[in-house]
């Protein structure tokens, strides 16, 4: 298993070992030994998964608030997806940038994003599921987001991302410059 570290600290692309032969592969997809070695004392408590059938779905950019404000073990189960994490912490120097991974099927990578970071993702191909675990509960008194498109962020989003996909949620998610102060370094 290899963790591929970014420029901006925080999110992690691990990406397992798989052993095959002419029936297929076997894989670990998670550790808890090397994870905890790799990025800190993380446990789990839940699993969420949901089904793109279209390409170009966007979904995202979320996150939580405290106290259930959530880390993500993002993977793709089925197709591939641009996976896009975005630095929320206030006094980080790396607020406001973002950084993405392909996730797919056929390589097994997945993205870690720790809380403090907004997650979202623009499927690529059609059928694509997404499997992740979290840190937190799902609440919905502390469930937010940010626009997608968000000009001062600016993500690069694949030329497949489709406006027409997006939740009306996430139509209505606010400016970045109109976040209020949310998470810290120090959280």
């Amino acid at each position: 298993m290899e963790f591929r570290r970014f420029d901006l600290p925080g999110p992690i692309e691990i990406i397992p070992s798989r052993f095959g032969d002419d029936r297929g592969y076997f894989s670990e997809t998670f550790r808890d030994d090397r994870f905890r070695e790799e990025v800190g004392p993380i446990g789990f408590v839940q699993d969420n998964q949901s089904l793109s059938t279209r390409a170009g779905t966007i979904r995202g950019l979320h996150f939580q608030t405290h106290p259930f404000a959530q880390g993500k073990l993002v993977r793709c189960i089925a197709g591939s997806m641009f996976d896009v994490a975005v630095d929320l912490r206030r006094d980080s120097p790396g607020y406001g940038k973002w950084v993405a991974a392909t996730l797919s099927n056929a390589t097994g990578n997945q993205l870690w994003i720790p809380a403090g970071f907004g997650h979202g993702f623009c499927t690529l191909e059609p059928d694509t599921v997404v499997s992740y675990k979290v840190t937190a509960y799902y609440s919905r008194d502390d469930d937010r987001g940010l626009a997608w498109d968000d000009p001062d962020i600016a993500v690069v989003w694949p030329d497949v991302a489709s406006p027409d996909s997006l939740s009306p949620k996430d139509r209505a998610q606010p400016a970045f410059r109109d976040l209020p102060a949310c998470f810290s370094t120090k959280d």
